[in-house]
């Protein structure tokens, strides 16, 4: 059994419980929110018999493992913080807000020897790795292309994403999810031309980016400002597909081959989605393993380092 300490009770963490549920001997043993009022009652709703009043006692308990869900800037210092004390880490998108603070995170999990790993949820779904399946068999010959993005308008005023404070900004909450779809396929990035707005909170809340990669090129866009579907499209030499909205919880797709022929593809996820990132990190974490093969330490800095270049160029512009 794996037993998990939740750190934050938001809407992601209250996701990751439910996915729980479809994860064979994991559960959640405890949870801690600065708001001992709100850590009861999110312990009480989903049946968590310990609450703490502070993160070290948390740390100090018999958890395998923590699931961090708080704010951004907040995720790198609580995983250094959990690795030292012994657990290993689930810790949400993004893994940090600057590469100084990842590359510290990752230098304690080597010193502690304690698995570390971000919870980018697309690649472990079953239909993701059904297409993965399929492109490299060939399907649509070599991968060249990627276009991904989405725009979600009329956040409430006051909402954490809008809070430069927070870290907030439409690439590092939603962004970073195409920026690992472009990583995954592509590769790291080498020139990156960014266009954008900074709303008035002073976060980005429209970014487009042109990207070339080792590999091929990719354009991704995401916004807080306006309205946009949630597809992506891979292209190859010899077909694509089209993951359908929304992409990043992949259900439906539809591969193209070089003779036009249409296949559809359809795998409905079970439970909340989270727990099939959960199922590969309980995995990893019995088989005494260090970092996911899937979700390696590399893949996660490099979708960041491209997803903070993209944010400081628009933030300096705007200065």
């Amino acid at each position: 059994m794996v037993r998990f300490g939740i750190i934050g009770t938001g809407g992601i963490a209250q996701r990751f419980v439910a996915g729980l549920e479809h994860v064979a001997d994991a559960q959640a043993v405890a949870v801690f929110n600065r708001s001992t009022s709100k850590a009861s009652q999110f312990a009480t709703a989903n049946d968590i018999p310990h609450v703490y009043e502070s993160i070290e006692t948390l740390l100090a308990s018999n958890v395998d493992a923590v699931y961090i869900a708080t704010p951004h800037p907040s995720h790198a210092a609580l995983s250094i913080a959990a690795l030292k004390a012994g657990k290993a880490v689930l810790c949400e998108k993004p893994a940090a807000t600057s590469l100084t603070d990842f590359d510290a995170v990752t230098a304690v999990a080597r010193e502690t020897g304690r698995l570390y790993m971000e919870a980018m949820k697309p690649p472990f779904f079953p239909l993701y790795q059904l297409i993965r399946e399929r492109i490299v068999a060939g399907a649509i010959g070599e991968v060249r292309f990627v276009r991904a993005g989405f725009a979600n308008p009329g956040l409430p005023e006051g909402h954490a994403v809008l809070n430069p404070a927070l870290a907030g900004g439409g690439l590092l909450d939603i962004g970073i999810y195409s920026s690992f779809l472009a990583v995954d396929w592509l590769g790291a990035a080498g020139e990156i031309q960014t266009l954008g707005r900074i709303g008035t909170s002073g976060v980005d809340t429209f970014a487009s980016l042109n990207v070339q990669h080792e590999r091929g090129i990719s354009q991704l866009y995401c916004g807080l400002d306006i309205a946009g579907s949630g597809e992506a499209l891979i292209g190859g030499s010899a077909g694509y597909v089209i993951i359908h909205d929304k992409w990043w919880n992949p259900a439906k797709a539809t591969l193209v081959n070089a003779a036009g022929e249409r296949e559809e593809l359809a795998i409905v996820p079970i439970g909340s989605g989270l727990n099939y990132e959960t199922a590969h990190f309980c995995e990893l974490l019995r088989a005494g393993e260090l970092e996911s093969p899937i979700m390696s330490h590399a893949k996660t800095r490099t979708a960041l380092a491209m997803t903070l270049h993209a944010r400081d160029t628009l933030l300096g512009i705007a200065q």
